[in-house]
């Protein structure tokens, strides 16, 4: 038998050049069509490319900030620290004992971000203290926007939180053997009998009597998914609104290393800036001035919420142009296919209703018109802002002593919480209740979070009149001063005053005069 190598030869050469001719479209194609490639999940599902660094959308105002000048007086009235309202925390009193047995084991899962979680946290507690039940430590779903893992016990200090609320609620770290079949993944492939998913949001004490109760007493274990905002603000015993106060402000401490890594943030805050900080500004030209000397040591934490979701999800223009626009429409129409209300306005209506984020121009613009001065330390607390350092740069002409997590502290010092959007946001959050001011450009759960814990702590937060601000920035003649003056008589009671909650607003953003008392 003859074997034709010749052919056989020519056969193979063909084919090699085939596969070549083919690596090499596939190794070009990302180049040629960059979007087949991008990422289509949650954190990027446009298709083209959007980013244009976007100008100064304030230019006469911007103009009228970087020459600002204020006053011994003006400076003394902003760093002030509140004064005495007559109210103070009071979330030890009226405790009920345990009872001497246990109903059964409570389990909640808990999905959000750190500061929805941490509400669930406390309602769970509650509802283990109705139920006479043990409470197993929640389990923290994955965070499916910034893809974050993060434990309870990556988190919080969980044997402080035992601790603190030993003669409360009983609570354990593990379930018994018995009962370890009781697992996320469990309830992931089945109806179960012995999980709760009708828990209607804001439910009552007694819808836990008559649905959660009976499931106990069957089965010794009563798994509820999902858990967040499943308990009423309203008509529940002084007690168990004091319970979720002391979980809230007194039990959830952060891990060890989360609060080590704060307080090197804020010991190198408290500090003078460096030489070359100080270059940038009249720090060095001025001197120790009276100014200066009054304000040494103190900060203001801005907490940036200006992140995509957030922009798409507003509807409004921040005037990135039409790439800008598009790309923003379709993220919007990716993740939440037309049922985002704001799209029906204008960008002229949000803005005057109060609904557009504050771009970091626009709060940096505000900041300015209240009196922080270009020697202010500025602490910015975000994930990621969108637009990256393009959209920041005129916050950073206005305050050049701003910092952040990556300029204050080393790689090694991050290391710990590097890549994990919980432990992060910890650590802003440990950061921001350490400072002497704390503002927040938009609404949200950090800012909820903070202005409830700071009421409670008596500590000065400022909230940013959005509609205001809207109508303000709208106004495309206006001079600085005006400007200026509009922001300081807009913004004269919002700056800590305790408000008391009204009905069907949490507590946790409230907390007078459920968790405190009129010293």
């Amino acid at each position: 038998m003859k074997l034709n190598f010749c052919g056989s030869h020519s056969h193979s050469h063909s084919q090699s050049h085939a596969i070549t001719i083919a690596g090499l479209f596939l190794l070009l194609l990302p180049l040629l069509l960059p979007n087949l490639f991008g990422p289509l999940g949650r954190a990027s599902p446009s298709v083209f490319s959007e980013w244009n660094a976007p100008k100064p959308r304030h230019v006469a105002l911007l103009r009228g900030a970087l020459q600002r000048q204020t006053s011994v007086q003006q400076q003394s009235r902003l760093w002030s620290p509140l004064a005495n309202q007559g109210w103070k925390p009071c979330a030890d009193t009226t405790k009920v004992p345990l009872p001497e047995k246990s109903r059964g084991y409570i389990q909640v899962f808990l999905d959000g971000g750190l500061n929805q979680q941490k509400m669930g946290i406390c309602d769970a507690v509650a509802v283990a203290k109705i139920l006479n039940a043990t409470l197993v430590i929640p389990h923290l779903d994955m965070n499916p926007v910034w893809q974050d893992s993060s434990s309870f016990t990556e988190i919080f200090d969980v044997d402080h939180f035992i601790d603190v609320l030993r003669d409360e609620v009983s609570i354990v770290k593990d379930l018994p053997r018995e009962y370890s079949w009781s697992t996320r993944e469990y309830y992931g492939t089945g109806i179960r009998a012995t999980r709760i998913k009708t828990a209607p949001v804001h439910a009552t004490a007694n819808w836990y009597l008559e649905n959660v109760l009976p499931v106990l007493e069957s089965y010794g274990i009563a798994a509820i998914a999902p858990f967040s905002h499943r308990l009423t603000f309203e008509n529940l015993p002084a007690n168990l609104q004091r319970l979720r106060c002391k979980v809230n402000f007194q039990a959830l401490a952060f891990v060890p290393h989360i609060r080590a890594l704060g307080d090197t943030l804020v010991n190198h805050l408290r500090s003078s800036p460096n030489k070359n900080q100080a270059a940038q500004t009249k720090y060095l030209l001025l001197g120790r001035d009276q100014i200066g000397k009054q304000n040494a040591g103190k900060f203001v934490v801005l907490h940036l919420r200006f992140d995509k979701d957030m922009a798409a999800h507003s509807a409004c223009d921040f005037g990135g142009g039409k790439a800008e626009k598009l790309a923003l429409a379709k993220y919007r129409q990716v993740l939440w296919q037309g049922r985002v209300l704001n799209s029906q306005f204008t960008d002229e209506e949000l803005r005057n209703q109060g609904r557009c984020p504050l771009t970091p121009e626009e709060i940096g613009l505000l900041l300015a018109a209240l009196g922080f001065d270009n020697n202010t330390r500025l602490y910015l607390a975000s994930h990621k802002v969108y637009g990256g350092e393009a959209r920041i740069s005129t916050l950073r002409k206005l305050f050049p002593l701003m910092e952040d997590k990556k300029s204050l502290a080393s790689v090694e010092e991050r290391a710990k919480v590097e890549g994990k959007a919980s432990l992060l946001a910890a650590v802003d959050y440990y950061v921001s209740m350490q400072s002497n001011i704390f503002i927040s450009a938009s609404p949200g759960n950090m800012h909820n979070a903070l202005v409830g814990h700071r009421a409670y702590m008596n500590l000065k937060t400022i909230r940013p009149n959005m509609a205001l601000l809207g109508q303000l920035f709208l106004n495309k003649s206006m001079e600085w001063s005006e400007f200026q003056r509009a922001v300081l008589d807009g913004h004269k009671n919002r700056q800590g005053q305790i408000r008391l909650r009204k009905e069907k607003q949490s507590i946790y953003t409230y907390p007078a005069p459920d968790c405190m008392c009129q010293a």
